[in-house]
């Protein structure tokens, strides 16, 4: 079965709060998943278009458990609490 993949374009605005509310929380949500960071920030150049601050690549063993990571409870609450500071 195919891999599934997260693929994120991020701008923080607030570094100190993203990583208070969000990332401190979310390794919980992602080893449940099985998810596994193939990139995540880092140094990067945009040749063409307009560069986030941050780019993360998440795999997932398939396409359906990228989906239920996303949409889980757990994820969704996440998301709230990351929004006032991406």
């Amino acid at each position: 079965m195919a891999k599934g993949y997260w693929v994120a374009r991020i701008d923080v605005h607030d570094l100190d709060g993203y990583k208070r509310d969000y990332v401190a929380y979310n390794g919980a949500v992602f080893n449940k998943y099985g998810a596994k960071f193939l990139v995540r920030g880092g140094n990067h150049e945009a040749p063409e278009g307009q560069a986030r601050s941050r780019n993360v690549v998440i795999e997932f063993k398939d396409y359906e458990t990228a989906l239920a990571c996303y949409r889980s409870p757990e994820y969704q609450a996440l998301i709230k609490a990351r929004a006032p500071h991406s």
